[in-house]
């Protein structure tokens, strides 16, 4: 397991790419077993997908820093064919997590 992760985003991925037809099924559970790897490790920790918008997901993720962040999101077997917007997220006041 890594060291404790300081730093959460939401991250914003979308497949924007044209994935081989003849790799989808591999890179579909690569990309699954990866996804679990990086949860185990802290990194990924939650995870969405917009009803109605394809392969687009929404996640919150725990890194130490953004260069971190950024190695995890390239780590996933899909990355040749992602694009991801990050948001670094600050504590709110008002949070009912808190």
């Amino acid at each position: 397991m890594s060291a404790p992760a300081t730093a959460e985003f939401l991250v914003e991925i979308e497949v924007v790419g044209e994935v081989p037809a003849d790799r989808l099924d591999d890179l579909r559970r690569a990309e699954g077993a990866r996804a679990a790897e990086l949860a185990d490790a802290g990194v990924l920790v939650r995870l969405w997908r917009p009803a109605g918008e394809g392969w687009r997901n929404v996640g919150l993720w725990r890194a130490a820093d953004r260069a971190a962040l950024d190695a995890a999101i390239a780590s996933l077997p899909l990355a040749p064919y992602l694009s991801a917007r990050v948001r670094p997220l600050s504590e709110h006041p008002n949070d009912p997590g808190r």
